[in-house]
């Protein structure tokens, strides 16, 4: 049987990470991996973090199971985070293995109930959306997104790819810090964006897994919550590994909204989804999750660190902006310091790209997404310098 599979292609992220990691120069720089990093490179674990787990050591009793959907009170922390108040009676919830076990499951929650519905993405997106869609053989569609040329948002042509949904059609959307562009849509245009999905009949499917990085856990939520009350029906597909710093506990959520009366059968769905595919859900960064978000103190701590990890890309942004003024003596890298969230796409062309990495040891992925987080003080300047070269 094993002799009849054929190879698969690679994930072009973690060929570069390989790639990386075989460099042998001492002065190679990494912004291609999508994790955040301090200024000397380390991700490091949240102080709110140790300090709930020092206390599940003492407390914690017993390592058995835990439900299918994982424990109601990391489930209720979390819709509490994401959504506020007033949206319990409407969610059914999973804890899943991190976001893309939540968009793994948001799909076969779509393919479940509607096997014929279309999953729209913007374009770009991140790649593992289009991979999971094509693989669980669902149909696809693309909205435009990005502008090449302005690095900002083609917003006529997005509404324009819109207006063609299909009533029961579910819409991607990137709830904050879009990924890879770093380009987010402003307050306006999000009510505009709702506006249309709400007469096309789409059910929007919102992928938040940056809250936090961008411009406040509770402003990044903004979109989110306008659509969660506009819409009778909305998929939410959540991480923590981002801003509780637990990217290797594997911690996520999807959420359900939909009609308060429908809720168990909802549930009962997700429950059968997760059994099919892991059947309990990891629980250690649930809990430590739910610690955090129970005790005052912790949250406080927490809220405080993640403020601190905001402001420090907001400060390599505007660094890096400034030093490509500086470099190309031109304009052309302002957006950098507007963009939010880890992600910019510099607007470089892969040949430009593999000469970073060749020549300067600059790794980034081939449409020029670099991760804001990989920089610090010393490789700023030594970044802008490389492109200012090259451009």
């Amino acid at each position: 049987m094993l002799e009849t599979l054929n190879p698969q292609p690679q994930d072009k992220i973690l060929q570069l990470i390989a790639m990386f990691r075989d460099d042998p120069r001492s002065d190679k720089i990494d912004l291609g991996v999508g994790v955040y990093k301090d200024a000397t490179g380390l991700t490091p674990v949240m102080r709110a973090v140790k300090a709930a787990e020092k206390k599940l050591w003492e407390v914690e009793k017993t390592k058995t199971y835990t439900g299918l959907a994982g424990e109601p009170a990391y489930n209720a922390a979390m819709i509490r985070m994401i959504l506020g108040s007033g949206f319990a009676d409407r969610a059914a919830s999973v804890a899943t293995p991190g976001g893309t076990g939540a968009i793994r499951q948001a799909l076969e929650l779509i393919k479940l109930a509607s096997p014929t519905a279309t999953v729209w993405l913007s374009n770009p997106t991140w790649p593992n959306h289009p991979s999971i869609i094509k693989y669980l053989g669902m149909k696809m569609a693309e909205y435009r997104y990005f502008d090449a040329e302005s690095r900002g948002i083609d917003f006529a042509g997005l509404m324009e790819d819109l207006a063609r949904v299909q009533q029961g059609d579910a819409v991607l959307l990137h709830g904050c810090c879009h990924n890879p562009t770093g380009a987010n849509l402003t307050a306006d245009q999000w009510a505009q964006v709702t506006d249309l999905l709400l007469t096309r009949g789409a059910i929007p499917f919102v992928d938040l897994a940056y809250q936090g990085f961008g411009d406040g856990l509770e402003e990044d939520a903004a979109a989110t919550r306008m659509i969660a009350a506009k819409f009778p029906e909305v998929l939410i597909a959540a991480s923590c590994s981002k801003n509780f710093g637990i990217y290797r506990e594997r911690t996520g959520i999807l959420i359900a909204l939909g009609d308060a009366t429908r809720k168990p059968i909802t549930q009962g769905n997700l429950n059968f989804l997760n059994r099919q595919n892991y059947s309990f859900p990891p629980d250690h960064g649930a809990r430590l999750v739910t610690m955090i978000l129970e005790d005052d103190t912790l949250r406080t701590d927490w809220k405080a660190e993640l403020e601190e990890v905001r402001l420090n890309m907001l400060t390599l942004r505007q660094s890096l902006a400034d030093e490509l003024r500086r470099a190309t003596k031109s304009d052309r890298f302002d957006f950098v310091a507007t963009h939010r969230g880890m992600f910019s796409r510099l607007g470089l062309t892969e040949a430009q790209v593999n000469t970073l990495r060749d020549q300067h040891g600059i790794y980034m992925v081939g449409d020029s997404r670099i991760n804001i987080a990989g920089l610090n003080a010393k490789t700023v300047p030594i970044l802008a310098a490389a492109i200012a070269q090259l451009t």
